[in-house]
């Protein structure tokens, strides 16, 4: 044997670190939120569903050189472009309640920068709190991915660098390992030339060495190739941790303020649940969009204090409150007297208040009965009920959001509500709520948002009221209805008119409250109002929704 003969087990020595290299791989994954069959079932009925997440997805199609197939079905198969694997997780990172992340190790290097977006995302703070308004819900989740539309873009931008770097090292490791898959059959090929003693050819062996050298060459570009990823992704890394906190504040300021938006014109979140997506998004859209829309807030407080006065209701309290009085009449005393029952060492003291007479209690006029008839608001909608008072509220946003909250007084109490939009003469809009029949969010709204215009009629819409009235009574009995009147002007009613109207009165047992606003309480006073209502107060504050909140306790 000479000496440039070879052992085989030289060879196979030499050999050794690729012979295993050909061996499988483990899967790597295109989808770094875990995910079973139901979550993808959601993903794709929410898509499906949604033209807003369509439109998006298309959009990004555009701007996605690496897309093998632009279908969003969220499988997290290889062919799913990096822009469909990203808005899935991102929905689902804002869906399910405890959403898990792959380890890095499991990702497929072209969502590697897919992978590092959603960490940064679960991560930040914003996010854990906009979580809170979206997880379990289909329709806030696609809001959270539709309001990160910026920063999915410029992922989506870093996702393509990151792919041509990842195409580059996945080239570069199939070449790795065809290397050591021709080291493998050299070395196969040198085994079957051996002799008995295990002497191969020189062919054979060189064979094998050249393949060992095209192998290490391989190794060596395969190495460069991941650090040229690891390189990107950690120079990408500041960029998208800030583009992430980002994203998430936007998502939870949109979320949080369609919802405040939806509470604030008293639609409930079962009746949000039970609402089709495209009619959840079209009614959000209308909202944000509509006359009123930028006094929800308005609206939302002044439903929110006349449910707080309705919880401090007295029942069968004389009309308006007016002040603290002292007394022994338990209807009315405040809450901060009841509070000292709640001491052992006070209770002896409200005893000895209440013989003496001297407990602290609500002080009203007016009426002794709250109402069991209909209530009636008549709005005014003048042209100048279209000026801004005090913070820039309209007097019409003021007016329409006391209305809507009258509206839920009486539905609460199961009373008919009937709003009344009125101007000139002969000019008006009836809009019935009876009390046995859901109200309709399209219905309260095309309400809240008619404004007729022109100039104000007292009579036109008291006649329409009074009649409405005496209908209920003739048909159901009911008496003792309540008529709001809210308005900014004054004009005059004829003598046999206000006949009637007393008359009226009398029969069917009606209160007419008035509201006079963007009028001091003094020129309110001077009004004919001061004539046709029971109970009359002005509002000059408009941005105080508690002027009228004695209106709520005796309604």
């Amino acid at each position: 044997m000479s000496e440039t003969q070879t052992k085989l087990d030289k060879l196979a020595s030499g050999a050794g670190p690729w012979l295993s290299v050909s061996a499988a791989a483990p899967e790597l994954h295109t989808a770094a939120v875990v995910a079973d069959r139901f979550d993808r079932l959601t993903w794709r009925d929410t898509y499906e569903q949604s033209a807003a997440l369509r439109e998006l997805a298309e959009e990004l199609a555009e701007r996605d050189n690496h897309a093998a197939d632009q279908s969003a079905d969220g499988t997290g198969d290889s062919t799913v472009s990096p822009m469909t694997d990203l808005l899935t997780d991102a929905f689902l990172a804002a869906y399910k309640v405890a959403p898990r992340v792959r380890e890095r190790t499991e990702m497929d290097p072209s969502r590697l920068v897919n992978h590092q977006a959603i960490t940064a995302l679960l991560a930040a703070p914003e996010f854990a709190g906009l979580r809170r308004e979206t997880a379990g819900d289909p329709y806030a989740a696609a809001m959270a991915v539709l309001a990160q539309a910026g920063t999915l873009r410029r992922i989506l931008e870093r996702s393509q660098e990151a792919g041509e770097q990842a195409e580059r090292a996945r080239k570069a490791k199939q070449d790795a390992e065809d290397a050591a898959s021709a080291v493998v059959e050299a070395l196969r090929q040198a085994a079957d030339a051996a002799d008995e003693d295990g002497t191969v050819p020189d062919p054979a062996s060189d064979a094998v060495r050249q393949a060992i050298e095209d192998a290490k060459a391989a190794e060596a570009t395969e190495q460069r190739a991941a650090q040229g990823v690891a390189q990107f992704l950690a120079a990408a890394a500041p960029g998208i941790r800030a583009g992430a906190r980002d994203a998430a504040a936007k998502a939870a300021d949109a979320v949080r303020e369609e919802a405040a938006l939806m509470r604030a014109w008293g639609v409930g979140p079962g009746e949000l649940e039970r609402m089709p997506f495209d009619r959840r998004a079209q009614l959000a859209e209308r909202l944000r969009t509509g006359r009123l829309a930028q006094w929800a807030e308005l609206i939302g407080r002044f439903r929110q204090m006349a449910d707080g006065e309705r919880a401090h209701k007295v029942e069968n309290a004389t009309g308006e409150l007016v002040g603290v009085t002292l007394g022994n009449d338990l209807s009315r005393v405040i809450p901060s007297e009841l509070a000292n029952l709640g001491l052992p060492e006070l209770r002896a003291v409200f005893a000895v208040r209440y013989a003496a007479g001297e407990l602290m209690l609500y002080d009203s006029q007016g009426e002794q009965t709250t109402g069991r008839g209909a209530v009636i608001a008549c709005v005014d909608t003048s042209h100048s009920m279209y000026e801004a008072g005090p913070g820039g509220i309209t007097r019409e946003a003021w007016a329409k959001a006391c209305a809507l909250a009258l509206l839920d007084q009486a539905r609460h109490a199961g009373r008919d509500f009937v709003g009344i939009l009125f101007s000139a003469p002969g000019k008006i809009q009836v809009c019935r709520f009876p009390a046995g029949e859901p109200a309709g969010i399209d219905r309260v709204v095309d309400f809240a948002e008619t404004f007729l215009g022109g100039g104000t009629s007292y009579q036109t819409p008291l006649s329409a009221a009074g009649e409405l009235l005496e209908r209920e009574f003739n048909d159901a009995s009911r008496m003792r209805g309540d008529i709001v009147i809210i308005t900014d002007d004054d004009c005059g009613v004829s003598e046999e008119w206000l006949r009637g109207w007393n008359d009226a009165k009398h029969r069917l047992g009606f209160r007419v409250f008035g509201v006079v606003i963007g009028a001091p309480r003094a020129a309110a006073a001077d009004s004919v109002l001061e004539a046709l209502c029971d109970n009359l107060r002005s509002v000059e504050d408009l941005t105080d929704v508690h002027a009228a909140a004695d209106l709520f306790r005796v309604i």
